[in-house]
């Protein structure tokens, strides 16, 4: 598997290490690349927002993502 180097904020390490000390994940490693996919997983799926089909405000007519009354994620 390919290593990556990354830096993050200290507050995203805080999180992630309580998320471990919580016992969700065995490890730090198993917790960002866990984390990491759910991630890439989510913006795959919602994609990015292009600023050209962006309505004034920042909000689309429809709700979020075409739904009208629920939130995807």
């Amino acid at each position: 598997m390919p290593k990556v180097e990354i830096t993050i904020p200290e507050h995203t390490e805080m999180q992630i290490a309580q998320l471990v000390e919580q016992g969700e994940f065995l490890n730090r490693e198993e917790a960002i690349e866990d984390l990491l996919s759910t991630g890439l997983k989510a913006y795959k799926t919602s994609g990015p927002i292009d600023d050209e089909d962006e309505q004034p405000g920042g909000y689309e007519d429809d709700g979020m993502m075409g739904h009208d009354d629920e939130y995807v994620f």
